[in-house]
């Protein structure tokens, strides 16, 4: 997976007819669709091989779509549903089983409705697409590779799209261009949103990048004096931590409510994990819009209330509170070193303040991770800025492909359906532009 096909000298521009720029997921699909139709396409890469970022989110398992009904899946993308409806119906879900499929791969839906390979892996689903990609069937058009080309821009005259390579500066002339380049999580990885100012001065209408699917530091614990963060004895002792069966609820100054069942994680200094991530991009944008959003854990979602109030008001004769808990409720551990850590001494003794706390105890958080921490992005191209083909309006020739585009949505293999939507979409785009015939001369 690390091939790359040598260019010209660095000073002579290359001709193709398609040049795609990312070699994640929507951009091999772009690259696919174009294949498939005869069109000769150059893919470029900064990174030395293709779908990194792919790879390492099969490490836990790939999970490739969600087996929903359309209409629920698409509401997934919330504000962006509407906008990303027409790419869902033409390739969602089942298409996209479909796919793997022709490619040998062969998925079953898990118990949470997610969808996954039979062997849980992304390595085999790669070789197989990079194979009929280099290989097509009869009438296809191989997919030329070109790696460790990190796109920079626009040449001087406007037109030749320009890489840094290791031999120096490339010089491409493309009849189309698919930008395919990513969010910005996992720099490292090849998304680092370094074409975000690229596309500003080009006039591209922008929404700012943000971390989504992402964790959050919490407020500091007034019960332990501390300004920001756990306490040094929670951090210490509980990071890394899982919080299981537990429920989150959430509402927003908007009056969007978030109320599910799950797990999440403690960090050193907040929370992580697939519950919080869920709920990230409500309260990310109620920490922007207010500097802290504050959501409630109930810890014994399977209790009632009544019942939590009956065992933590029974007597406990001269066994210690943590005894008395564990014993009547099975509270301990993570669960009630977050009790003694946000709760004042005083309520720990009143048995009804307590067995409130127990099934709605406030965090506080105030701020997301990093942007290179986040499992995803939203921001980047406006749908606006492009027409019903994801061709730039600024750029005519330029599509726009993948999670650089203003999206965002769960986990769950929503991001992954999206990248490959959009990147047939871009695709097929591509192979109409190119078959209008040439303007005439002005």
């Amino acid at each position: 997976m690390t091939d790359s096909e040598p260019l010209n000298t660095p000073e002579s521009a290359l001709k193709v007819d398609v040049a795609v720029i990312g070699g994640g997921p929507a951009g091999l699909m772009a690259a696919e669709v174009l294949s498939s139709a005869g069109v000769a396409v150059h893919l470029f890469d900064a990174m030395p091989s293709v779908g990194r970022k792919f790879l390492l989110a099969g490490k836990g398992g790939m999970n490739l779509t969600h087996a929903e009904p359309l209409d629920a899946f698409i509401g997934r993308y919330a504000e962006r549903a509407d906008a990303l409806r027409s790419l869902l119906e033409a390739f969602g879900p089942n298409a996209v089983r479909e796919w793997a499929a022709g490619l040998g791969i062969e998925t079953f839906v898990g118990s949470s409705s997610r969808v996954f390979p039979i062997d849980m892996k992304a390595a085999p689903l790669l070789r197989a697409w990079l194979q009929r990609l280099r290989h097509p069937a009869e009438g296809g058009e191989p997919v030329r590779f070109h790696m460790r080309h990190r796109w920079t821009g626009w040449a001087d005259d406007g037109n030749a799209l320009q890489f840094q390579t290791p031999e120096g500066v490339q010089r491409v002339q493309a009849r189309a261009t698919v930008l395919a380049l990513g969010g910005a999580s996992w720099a490292r990885l090849g998304s680092d949103g370094v074409w975000w100012p690229v596309l500003q001065t080009a006039g591209v209408d922008l929404a700012p990048l943000q971390p989504s699917n992402c964790g959050f530091d919490v407020a500091g614990s007034a019960v332990h004096g501390v300004s920001a963060g756990w306490s040094r004895f929670f951090s210490e002792r509980f990071a890394g931590q899982p919080f299981k069966s537990v429920s989150l609820h959430f509402t927003d100054s908007q009056g969007h409510r978030f109320d599910r069942q799950g797990e999440f994680v403690a960090t050193a200094t907040g929370v992580e994990g697939s519950l919080i991530y869920a709920a990230s991009s409500l309260l990310r944008d109620q920490i922007a819009a207010q500097g802290s959003a504050t959501f409630t854990l109930n810890l014994l979602p399977d209790h009632s209330a009544a019942q939590v109030l009956a065992h933590v008001s029974h007597p406990r004769g001269s066994r210690s509170l943590s005894s008395h808990l564990k014993s009547r409720l099975g509270l301990d551990g993570i669960k009630l070193a977050l009790l003694n850590e946000l709760l004042p001494r005083d309520t720990l003794n009143q048995p009804a303040l307590l067995a409130a706390a127990i099934q709605a105890l406030p965090v506080t958080v105030v701020a997301a991770r990093p942007l290179d921490e986040a499992i995803s992005t939203a921001g980047g191209v406006r749908f606006e800025a492009m027409d019903a083909a994801l061709m730039l309006r600024q750029r005519p020739g330029v599509f726009c492909a993948g999670e650089m585009i203003d999206w965002e949505a769960p986990t769950g293999g929503y991001l992954l359906t999206a990248c490959l939507s959009s990147g047939r979409m871009a695709g097929q785009g591509v192979a109409r532009y190119l078959a209008q015939p040439p303007a005439p001369p002005p």
